[in-house]
């Protein structure tokens, strides 16, 4: 058994705390990579490089959104740029796209911060259309290209880094006291649906119903937590009313005329209070998953003229990237395996049935129209066959 003096620095004085460590401990004390990840996501959204490898080499990427003229300049000492953006955005910009879902863009040296932002950030896009010429790097590996690329979009942040290849990432990633991320371990964490734990429950008497009772659960890659409304005592053994209601701060709380969202929370607590059971599913997944600030950087492209699905692909989105699995995990969690789904989306009838929940019935949900809404609801139905 080995004893350690560890320092505290606690601001000017430094304190000694003595502790035995056994082989189990030295394990439980190191991070594992979900939490490595959790870490990653942080630092890039304070404008923190992180260290990623791969079998077969290393880069010191960093979120373009959280990107400094300072940080540029230390990264660009480092050796030669690149850019990596999502297929949907390089077909925006006319760069060409060779590694399918991703673009690897050269960043040139007389480029600064603010055309290698303008690449990221469409909001310019109609007064400076042309950005080019864009030259696309071809060959050798784009994973950790990619691994960047998803890692920004967890942390919430424009899809879009800048890398530079390093040497001894270890010792780089020690010298600077940065998160290194491995891509084999890393790459099946971002394509699963974190496990979700429930932490508390209470009862909720609501307007829809005074038999209520809400449920937290929180994932274990320290992401957001989603609850579950529970309406009066659903039989656990028969379907039961429900539905996979997404975060909307704009319509469920301001009241927005631009989506449906509202109308359609309150009106399914409403049924659930009618029929005295049902589950509300409540996931924190904003803007169809991409977040607060980067949906509302696509309202702000719907007010030049885009509609929602191209607005998404602009900012270098997918037109969905909710994960849905989330709802089912939880409604298995609270014992249910059949619903009745209160939805107009077949992709989330689609994910139920997908992940073990069978669904017995669709329940139409249609409320909220107004002249508002009306172009985006025509293309919920046209491009992302909601039945409306």
């Amino acid at each position: 058994m080995e004893i350690v003096s560890h320092p505290l620095h606690l601001g000017v004085k430094t304190a000694s705390l003595c502790y035995k460590i056994t082989p189990d401990t030295r394990m439980s004390l190191m991070p594992t990579m979900i939490e490595l990840l959790a870490r990653a996501r942080v630092d890039l959204r304070m404008g923190l490089p992180v260290v990623l490898t791969d079998g077969s080499g290393a880069v010191l990427a960093i979120a373009v959104e959280s990107l400094s003229s300072g940080r540029l300049a230390e990264m660009r000492a480092l050796g030669d740029l690149s850019l990596a953006l999502t297929a949907r955005r390089a077909e925006t910009l006319k760069a060409r796209v060779y590694d399918e879902d991703i673009a690897r863009i050269a960043v040139p040296g007389s480029e600064g911060l603010q055309w290698i932002q303008a690449l990221a950030d469409p909001a310019d896009d109609l007064n400076t259309p042309m950005k080019g010429p864009l030259s696309s790097l071809r060959g050798g590996s784009a994973e950790l290209h990619r691994l960047a690329i998803a890692l920004a979009k967890s942390a919430r942040l424009l899809p879009a880094a800048a890398l530079v290849a390093i040497n001894d990432p270890a010792g780089f990633a020690a010298a600077h006291g940065l998160t290194t991320v491995s891509q084999v371990a890393a790459a099946p964490l971002l394509s699963e649906s974190s496990p979700l734990h429930p932490i508390a429950a209470a009862r909720l008497p609501m307007d829809a119903a005074e038999a209520g009772r809400l449920h937290i659960y929180r994932p274990e890659d320290g992401a957001d937590e989603h609850y579950a409304v529970e309406i009066g005592r659903p039989d656990r053994s028969k379907p039961v009313l429900a539905r996979l209601h997404s975060a909307c701060f704009t319509g469920d709380v301001l009241g927005s005329l631009k989506c449906d969202c509202g109308p359609q929370l309150r009106g399914a607590l409403a049924q659930m209070g009618e029929e005295g059971a049902g589950v509300l599913l409540y996931l924190n997944q904003e803007g169809r998953g991409i977040g607060l600030a980067n949906k509302m950087r696509a309202y702000s492209l719907q007010d030049q003229g885009f509609d929602t699905v191209e607005a998404n692909h602009r900012l270098g989105f997918e037109d969905d990237e909710r994960d849905f699995r989330l709802g089912a995990a939880i409604l298995q969690k609270m014992g249910f395996s059949q619903v009745r789904l209160l939805t107009n989306n077949p992709n989330k009838i689609a994910m139920m049935e997908k992940t073990g929940i069978a669904v017995a019935e669709r329940v139409a949900l249609k409320v909220g129209e107004n002249a508002h809404n009306q172009h985006y609801l025509a293309t919920k139905a046209r491009k992302s066959g909601h039945m409306l």
